[in-house]
Order: C-alpha cells, then sequence, then structure tokens
C-alpha cells in the first residue's frame, strides 16, 4: 500500500449487511464496479477519505476517518446516497491554515494550526471565509456550522482562491478541525 492509497468498505445495508465494495484508492463511480449508490454502513479500516453523495467526486463531502460507521446519520448524512470516493493524499504533524475575508486572499486573515469549534469565538468577526491557503502537511475539514456540524469540505495543501474551488455555494464556515486519525 502506498503512503496515499487505504482501505473502505461500503455496505448496501446497515450494521454492515449485503452487498459489499471494498476500494483501496480513487474510485469516481461506484456504479462503474457494480455497486449501486445506496451505501448504510462504512467500515474504513485504514486512511481517511472522502466520499461524495454523486459520482466523479461531486455532490455533498463526508470525511470518514478510521473506524465504524453502522448506519448513514454517523457520517453527517440525510439519506443513504454515495457516488464515489478517495483517500485523502495529505496528512502529518504540521498543521496550517490562513483564512481570508475575501477572495484572492484580501481583506482579514487569520492563521490557526489546531481545531476551533466556533470561529467568532476566536476573533474571525467575519460571516464567510472566501480564500483558504492551507500550508504543512495536514488536511482540514471546514464546517458550515459552530461545533463541527453541518455540511463538510475537505482542503488540502494549496491555495483556494474562492470558496467554489473547495465545492461550496458560499463562504459560510463556522468551524474547522484538522485531519488527525489516518491509519
Amino acid at each position: 500500500m502506498s503512503q496515499y492509497s487505504g482501505k473502505i468498505i461500503f455496505y448496501e445495508g446497515k450494521c454492515f449487511t449485503g452487498r459489499k465494495l471494498e476500494v483501496c484508492g480513487d474510485c469516481d463511480n461506484f456504479q462503474d464496479r457494480g455497486f449501486l449508490n445506496r451505501v448504510n454502513s462504512i467500515r474504513v479500516e485504514s486512511s481517511a477519505w472522502i466520499c461524495y453523495d454523486h459520482p466523479d467526486f461531486k455532490g455533498h463531502q463526508y470525511i470518514l476517518e478510521r473506524g465504524e460507521y453502522p448506519d448513514f446519520y454517523r457520517w453527517n448524512a440525510h439519506n443513504d446516497h454515495m457516488g464515489s470516493c478517495r483517500p485523502i493524499k495529505m496528512h502529518g504533524e504540521h498543521y496550517r491554515i490562513e483564512l481570508f475575508e475575501n477572495c484572492d486572499f484580501n481583506g482579514q486573515c487569520m492563521e490557526f494550526c489546531e481545531d476551533c469549534p466556533f470561529l467568532q469565538g476566536r476573533g474571525w468577526n467575519k460571516t464567510c471565509v472566501n480564500s483558504i491557503r492551507v500550508y504543512g502537511d495536514g488536511a482540514w475539514v471546514l464546517y458550515d456550522e459552530p461545533n463541527y456540524r453541518g455540511r463538510m469540505y475537505i482542503v488540502e495543501r494549496g491555495n483556494y482562491h474562492s470558496h467554489t474551488e473547495w465545492q461550496a455555494q458560499n463562504g459560510n464556515i463556522q468551524s474547522l478541525r484538522r485531519v488527525v486519525n489516518y491509519f
């Protein structure tokens, strides 16, 4: 297994029952592998994964770290649709992210190296984050609600000039955390 691969198993039924699909790398379309897009439970054996509710890495994003998810509520989904997935390629010990109020790294800027359950509680006095720079070797999960709730967006090392580059419909980000459980 390369440093960026892992293993995740999707099950059609709750509590790890029914047909299953084992994935050990990028999978852009579950149906191409003979598996319908109905997923009711998941076992993550290694790595951390970004799962999408549509094929081709589109739609709602879900971060799944090593562990068991006996029903879709456990990964904060509202239904049992899942269409694609990929392992997170960034993990490590050095986490640093800069948030910017405006697109193209303009306006108020704030840096984080640790998880933050509520951005406004840490001095971010804006309601939106419209660009981001991720440094180091760690990936981050952004949430549109405080306390790591709501819609998720995963960002890895790089520059994100606007919220559309992390597939968000708007720049509403209220909390963020590091992806740390990857083995």
